[in-house]
């Protein structure tokens, strides 16, 4: 979905799409002004013990808008993007970002786990993967 762009979200899926009463019951809870944070639909998919990917069409078919990715990439105001390039990091955290690309790019679900074994913030690999021209992408909710 482009800025430009607004809702159209449920678009993404085919019509016969459901949502749960459960998981839209449990977002309802998070969702402020029709949005809500990374962490707040990451935290609701550990409640109904569902994959992100399921709680992000939920969201989609909600037209729910995602905000403040835990990467930095989208979601904040008023600049959009809190991501920066980073001017320092380890060799050992570049290897493992390297190593886990998956055609050029770097998923989601890994930079969290490097994140986690390296013992940083996620936010800090999203700089690093900033500095060497690094997409990251899917999304594990699905918003790229």
């Amino acid at each position: 979905m482009s800025k430009d762009h607004q809702e159209g979200y449920a678009a993404k899926h085919p019509k016969s799409a459901v949502l749960e009463e459960k998981v839209a019951a449990a977002l309802k809870k998070e969702i402020k002004d029709g949005r809500i944070s990374c962490a707040a639909a990451h935290g609701v998919a550990k409640t109904v013990e569902l994959p992100p990917a399921e709680i992000g069409m939920a969201l989609d078919l909600m037209e729910v808008r995602l905000m403040r990715c835990q990467l930095g990439l989208f979601g904040y105001t008023p600049e959009n993007r809190i991501v920066k390039k980073a001017d320092q990091w380890d060799a050992a955290l570049e290897k493992e970002i390297r190593q886990a690309l998956q055609d050029g790019r770097l998923p989601c679900a890994d930079a969290w786990s490097i994140a986690r074994r390296q013992g940083i913030s996620r936010l800090a690999v999203g700089n690093v993967c900033e500095a060497l021209g690094i997409k990251v992408r899917p999304c594990q909710l699905g918003a790229f």
